[in-house]
């Protein structure tokens, strides 16, 4: 090997390294090889910095916007609460999610789907109180089980049925037996893979990814506050159970009473059927709090003025009322007053820790008590003339849905998906436009559609398609090649089994687009060596580009799910490897015995 495909290699293994053993962030891992990948000249800097300007990285930032115009409108949320419900155990919620978004990542590109599933999964995951980590990771494995079931369904199909094409119109005498790839193709052998793929994380994912470690030990009591909503008219809520709205069960909050029409009720709670109007009464702490506030059909009980501005533009802050305020020794259910030159409304109360006891409207200020109010932005300048808060602070993040625009939201996106799906635009440019329509309706605004983009995510995949080049360039992809083609040997089965490890290990180093366009010229020349039918080798190579599996940066969905899921590097070794092991023996096995050598 050269110089330079030595040093490409080092960066390569200290790299995963570092991964691996350091909990140093992935962006500045990445960062520094491809610093060194450019300090050492490995391969034209504007090559190695062409991810920054890759369409697929590209894609997957405005696909951001067009999740959170999704999220922001509660269109997402309303969808998969009828498909998803709130399940009780994490075995049920990945029966109700992987299937479907396996269906859909095979006729749908499955990098938006993932997009929307995200905030999705948060939300489950903190109101049922399931592991995220024995969620997002299984998701991401199954929109990539579910997009190499077709043609369509991953970039990587449509690559390697672009290059089977036109190697049959430049060389067909090089392709015995061999024909255009049509729609299904992959499905013989991918759908089997996702059934046993997804069937092995739901049964035995839990034991292999191990759950969010508690250190409650280590942290004091968090601070509980008091909270009353209302059930909306209107509500989704209204002829649930409490159980089944979610309303009980999650971490630390607890419903005290529902009271209906004078009458208080505080034995038996969760199979209480809602009706609107019910008031009901919550012992919370702030992240409890925050998600009761966000709920679609809940609304603050206290609300004795109007606040001029739309609701979908509040947002909550924290307060502790001074010693020299107003409101100390008045009725919280009397606040604010006519005359208050700020509209607040206050969502909860706490004191020395714990809820105010009776009900919230009958509570007195005291100085020191700490307040969570719904306020607007104006409140934040207001209060600051004012003396009745010695600390106010803002929960960032939390923002109310504004689901009257949730209809719009979802034929922006239906749209998008099918103009794509037909091949009218590229997803680059429907995502653009669809983002442009969510702003323009108003499902989103410019500030949620910036602060909806994952930085460090996109950043990592540039930076990993960059070092891409960098591996071609300097000649260690060659030198791969050639080892992969010696180990292959005489035998069609043997050469099939190197050629899916070589791609796989390329898919998970590289990219999946990268690693099939490197290893086609390879298993065409295996073929054409072997005097055996390509068919088997196209479609393990799209089955092998796409699952990439055992490290985060092979696919973009992984890279997607791995800081929500708080997830290292070795989760994706472990649980990864084995499903890579589970999909090649599917794949070796079913290939040859349908497509036929």
């Amino acid at each position: 090997m050269t110089v330079n495909a030595y040093l490409t290699l080092a960066i390569l293994i200290v790299t995963f390294g570092l991964l691996i053993k350091t909990k140093l962030p992935a962006v500045a891992i990445f960062l520094g090889a491809l610093a060194a990948a450019i300090t050492l000249k490995l391969a034209p800097t504007q090559e190695l910095l062409k991810g920054f300007s890759n369409q697929g990285m590209h894609t997957v930032a405005v696909l951001y916007m067009v999740a959170a115009g999704m999220y922001a409108t509660g269109a997402i949320t309303i969808i998969m609460n009828k498909l998803i419900g709130r399940p009780r155990s994490v075995t049920r919620a990945q029966v109700k999610i992987l299937p479907p978004i396996a269906v859909g990542s095979a006729f749908l590109n499955n990098t938006p789907l993932v997009a929307m599933m995200i905030p999705v999964i948060r939300d489950l995951t903190q109101s049922a109180r399931l592991s995220a980590r024995h969620l997002y990771l299984p998701l991401s494995f199954a929109s990539i089980l579910g997009g190499v079931c077709t043609v369509i369904g991953t970039s990587t199909n449509l690559v390697i049925a672009g290059l089977v094409a036109d190697a049959l119109t430049e060389a067909p005498a090089n392709l015995p037996a061999m024909r255009p790839l049509k729609m299904f193709d992959p499905a013989w052998v991918g759908l089997p893979a996702a059934v046993i793929g997804i069937g092995f994380m739901i049964i035995f994912g839990r034991f292999l990814l191990s759950g969010n470690k508690s250190a409650e030990e280590d942290v004091p009591p968090p601070r509980m506050y008091k909270a009353e909503f209302e059930v909306e008219a209107d509500s989704r809520l209204v002829g649930k159970s409490v159980a089944a709205s979610g309303l009980e069960g999650a971490e630390r909050l607890d419903l005290l009473s529902i009271r209906r029409q004078g009458d208080l009720k505080q034995q038996g709670l969760g199979e209480e059927i809602l009706e609107a109007g019910d008031l009901l009464s919550f012992s919370a702490n702030i992240d409890a709090l925050t998600e009761l506030w966000r709920t679609n059909g809940l609304i603050p009980h206290l609300r004795l003025k109007t606040m001029d501005s739309a609701r979908h533009t509040h947002q909550l802050a924290k307060a502790v009322i001074s010693r020299q305020s107003r409101l100390v020794n008045r009725k919280i259910a009397y606040l604010p007053s006519p005359h208050s030159p700020y509209q607040f409304k206050i969502v909860a109360l706490s004191r020395d820790g714990q809820p105010v006891r009776g009900l919230l409207e009958d509570a007195r200020i005291e100085a020191g008590d700490k307040a969570v109010l719904e306020v607007n932005d104006a409140f934040f300048y207001e209060s600051y003339l004012e003396h009745d808060f010695t600390l106010i602070k803002p929960l960032e993040g939390y923002h109310l849905q504004r689901t009257d625009r949730a209809v719009e939201a979802s034929l922006i996106t239906l749209t998008m998906i099918t103009v794509v799906a037909l091949g009218w635009m590229s997803m680059l440019n429907a995502a653009l436009l669809a983002s442009g329509a969510m702003l323009a309706t108003g499902c989103m605004t410019l500030r949620t559609a910036g602060r909806s983009i994952d930085w460090a995510t996109l950043v990592v995949i540039a930076c990993a398609i960059g070092l891409e080049s960098a591996v071609t360039r300097s000649g260690l992809a060659d030198q791969l090649a050639g080892l992969l083609t010696a180990m292959g040997g005489n035998n069609p089965y043997l050469a099939l089994g190197v050629i899916y490890l070589g791609c796989t290990f390329m898919t998970n180093v590289i990219t999946n687009n990268a690693a099939a366009a490197f290893m086609f010229p390879i298993a065409l020349s295996t073929a054409a060596q072997l005097g055996v039918n390509f068919m088997p080798f196209a479609v393990t190579l799209m089955v092998s580009a796409s699952c990439a599996f055992i490290t985060p940066t092979g696919y973009q969905t992984n890279l997607m799910i791995w800081g929500p899921g708080g997830y290292r590097f070795g989760d994706f070794v472990s649980i990864g490897t084995l499903m890579t092991l589970i999909v090649a023996a599917v794949t070796l096995v079913l290939a040859p015995m349908v497509f036929r050598f």
